[in-house]
């Protein structure tokens, strides 16, 4: 499994894609927290918050996420280099988990320079230091959370298909459905009235949650939940090619 691990982290960065991938991260969250005019800009708003940041970056990591798994699989089914991998001494699950715990690597280094923001908040705020720093980790773990939960997303959908752009496109759509969708459908109030809460399904209300500063126990199982249940789907799927 660390071969794996070790094996995609190298790969991403054997090409100017994966410094691209992570420098755009940056530079688009950089622009419209510090330059555009809007409301994402933190000097605009007139107050020291990182909320901005925590409401952008889970529209950006929509398309980032995906660019960095699209060819985790679909690389290797075209290449037909998987069934190299499958003849090697270990299982499908370790292969899986391999390349997930690769594209997570890639994701928490993209957020790691955004830990910066933290120091320009505390100097920006008055007095110095006047920051709430409970919801800026539960932020933080939010955070890390849902792109977890959009590297699950993004490694099943690199198994269904050969052609990076599809698997791009499709873990773009499901992880579009996964985060948005529920709330939407809550709000249309299609259920009617009084209906069964059918946000909580979905990866938005769970991420505002934790952001709150209070780490609940009930989001961390349902995270966790999620992340399981899309590796399975692609060990489940791994495992139907490699017996054909």
């Amino acid at each position: 499994m660390f071969a794996i691990l070790k094996k995609e982290i190298n790969a991403f960065f054997a090409s100017p894609t994966g410094y691209l991938v992570i420098g755009l991260f940056l530079v688009l969250n950089g622009l419209f927290l510090w330059v555009f005019k809007g409301e994402y800009n933190i000097l605009d708003s007139g107050f020291a918050s990182l909320e901005p940041f925590f409401t952008l970056a889970p529209w950006i990591f929509l398309f980032l996420i995906p660019a960095i798994t699209m060819k985790s699989f679909s690389e290797e089914i075209k290449q037909g280099t998987l069934e190299l991998l499958l003849t090697k001494p270990l299982t499908t699950i370790e292969l899986v988990l391999g390349k997930y715990l690769g594209a997570l690597v890639l994701v928490l280094l993209a957020i790691l320079p955004s830990l910066l923001y933290i120091a320009a908040i505390w100097y920006l705020g008055s007095p110095n230091g006047n920051l709430d720093s409970g919801v800026i980790l539960g932020s933080y773990f939010g955070l890390i959370f849902l792109g977890a939960c959009y590297a699950a997303i993004g490694i099943f959908a690199s198994i269904l298909s050969p052609n990076q752009i599809v698997s791009f496109i499709l873990a773009i759509f499901l992880c579009f459905i996964a985060y948005f969708a529920f709330e939407a459908l809550a709000n249309l109030n299609v259920f009617g009235s009084g209906s069964f809460g059918i946000e909580d399904l979905g990866l938005d209300a769970h991420y505002e949650s934790i952001s709150r500063g209070v780490i609940d126990t009930r989001d961390v199982i349902y995270f966790l939940s999620f992340i399981f249940l899309f590796l399975a789907l692609t060990t489940f799927n791994l495992n139907k090619k490699k017996q054909s």
